[in-house]
């Protein structure tokens, strides 16, 4: 009888969690781990190292720059289950740890439907379209770099001593000897980046360098 019990309560619960994220989770279209996943990760929760190798160094609570690091700490098909989204979520989310930037409501949604469809390692999405005419900072280039950087390089933690966050910390990334370029290109003598094994696509590359080499200006 005990057992019976038991059994009828871990069915509810599981029933109740069940219902409850299907009813509340938002549909995200063509939702993208390399896309739209990953760089949430790299940015919010690489700072100093927290969730990165560095040096070969041991990560703080594992790798969040690769799939197989995030998926460790994922439950697919059960966000409530699955600590990179409860640990981000809530009015005083443990992580990022402050004074870190907290994810957004948007970033958090796609966490979210990205596990609720089954956390896939989806690399090429298509769909995108490669434009590389009238490159501006305000449309082109500050998004690409809010997606990927703003995390590690903001007024709270200039990772490396550089605020990405706004113009003026942009372009003193690039005088006097274009680390910008150097780091995203991840040449020699300078810090890769995105960290890990991430690069950015060749799109948003060449995007980059046609607005450095045209004057970066603030447009």
């Amino acid at each position: 009888m005990k057992l019976k019990f038991i059994f009828l309560c871990l069915f509810f619960v599981n029933y109740f969690l069940i219902f409850f994220q299907c009813s509340s989770n938002k549909v995200v279209p063509n939702i993208c781990f390399n896309k739209d996943i990953l760089p949430i990760f790299i940015s919010k929760c690489t700072t100093s190292g927290c969730h990165s190798s560095i040096s070969g160094q041991k990560a703080i609570g594992g790798d969040f720059t690769t799939y197989e690091g995030i998926l460790k700490k994922v439950k697919p098909h059960y966000p409530l289950l699955s600590d990179v989204y409860t640990e981000c979520n809530g009015k005083n989310p443990n992580m990022p740890p402050a004074p870190n930037t907290p994810l957004t409501t948007k970033e958090l949604d796609y966490i979210k439907y990205w596990i609720h469809i089954g956390a896939k390692n989806t690399i090429d999405c298509g769909g995108y379209e490669c434009d590389t005419t009238n490159i501006s900072f305000s449309k082109r280039i500050q998004p690409l770099l809010k997606t990927w950087c703003i995390g590690c390089h903001n007024s709270n933690n200039s990772g490396g001593g550089f605020d990405l966050s706004d113009y003026e910390g942009v372009k003193k990334s690039i005088i006097p000897n274009n680390r910008l370029i150097g780091s995203v290109f991840q040449l020699i003598n300078f810090d890769p980046m995105p960290k890990g094994k991430s690069k950015l696509n060749d799109c948003d590359l060449i995007a980059i360098k046609k607005w450095v080499n045209e004057g970066y200006q603030n447009n």
